[in-house]
C-alpha cells in the first residue's frame, strides 16, 4: 500500500512538473512572474505535496528561482547561460559516443540508430522542408540522441546527460521549430544529419576520439540556432520561450 502511494506521488510530481514547465516554455508564465504553491495547485490540479516537489525540481533545472519571501519566480536566462548549458550537453554526449566506440557496439545494437538515420534522411531530402517534417524531425532527433546515449552502457553518464538536456534550451532540438522559418533551416539540418552519420560510422569503426569530437561539434549547431533565433525574434510564435532570454 505504501509503495503504491509513493508511486502515485512520483507520478503526480512528474505531471505537475511537466505542466508547469510547458507553461513557462510556452511563454504563458513570464520572466519575473511569481508562482505560489497554491497557484500551481490550481493550474495543475495536483495536490500540494507533489506540486512542492515539482517546483523544487524546476528550480533545480533552472527554470525557476526561489523568492526569499516565499514561492518561486520564473527565471530569465542570459545567452551565455544557454551556450554554457549546450556546451555541457555536448561534452557529455561526446563522452557517451567515445564510450560506445571504445567499448564496442554490435551490428544489432546499431541497427535502431541506423534506422533512425534513414528516417531523418527522408525528411531532410525535402526542399523546402515542410512544417510537418520539422515536427517529425524533432521527435526523430530526440530518439537518435537517446539511442546514442544508451550505447555508452554507462548509467551514471546517461543520468548526467538527462540532467544536462533538461537545462533550459539545452536539449538537442530546443531551437529546431524556431529555426524552421529561417532561410538557413535546411542547410543546418543537413549539417546536423551529416554529423549523425559520421558519429555512427566512428562508433562502428571503434574510433573513440573521432566520435567524441563529432558529437561535441554537433552540439554547437544548437548554439548557432540560438543566435539565429535571437536575431530573428519575429518568429517568437514558433518559440515563445525566447522571451525568457536576455542579452549577455
Amino acid at each position: 500500500m505504501a509503495e503504491r502511494e509513493a508511486d502515485r506521488s512520483v507520478s503526480q510530481t512528474v505531471r505537475a512538473q511537466l505542466a508547469l514547465r510547458d507553461l513557462v516554455l510556452a511563454g504563458r508564465l513570464r520572466p519575473g512572474e511569481r508562482i505560489s504553491e497554491l497557484q500551481a495547485v490550481e493550474i495543475t490540479g495536483v495536490s500540494r505535496t507533489p506540486v512542492r516537489m515539482a517546483l523544487v525540481r524546476l528550480e533545480e533545472e533552472g527554470l525557476l528561482e526561489v523568492i526569499p519571501s516565499g514561492g518561486f519566480m520564473v527565471k530569465a536566462f542570459s545567452e551565455r547561460d544557454i551556450l554554457d548549458s549546450i556546451e555541457l550537453r555536448g561534452t557529455l554526449e561526446g563522452l557517451a559516443a567515445r564510450f560506445a566506440a571504445e567499448r564496442g557496439v554490435s551490428s544489432r545494437d546499431l541497427e535502431p540508430l541506423k534506422q533512425c538515420l534513414n528516417e531523418i534522411d527522408d525528411l531532410v531530402r525535402q526542399d523546402p522542408i515542410s512544417m510537418d517534417a520539422f515536427s517529425s524531425f524533432v521527435a526523430l532527433n530526440a530518439r537518435f540522441h537517446a539511442l546514442l546515449t544508451e550505447l555508452s552502457r554507462s548509467p551514471p553518464l546517461i543520468r548526467q546527460i538527462d540532467r544536462a538536456s533538461a537545462l533550459p534550451f539545452a536539449s538537442p532540438s530546443s531551437f529546431v521549430m524556431a529555426q524552421s522559418a529561417l532561410p538557413e533551416a535546411r542547410r543546418i539540418l543537413l549539417i546536423g544529419q551529416e554529423h549523425h552519420c559520421v558519429v555512427v560510422d566512428a562508433i562502428e569503426n571503434r574510433e573513440g576520439a573521432r566520435a567524441e569530437a563529432v558529437m561535441r561539434e554537433h552540439a554547437r549547431l544548437a548554439s548557432r540556432n540560438l543566435r539565429l533565433a535571437l536575431r530573428n525574434r519575429t518568429h517568437l510564435d514558433l518559440l515563445p520561450a525566447l522571451a525568457l532570454v536576455t542579452a549577455g
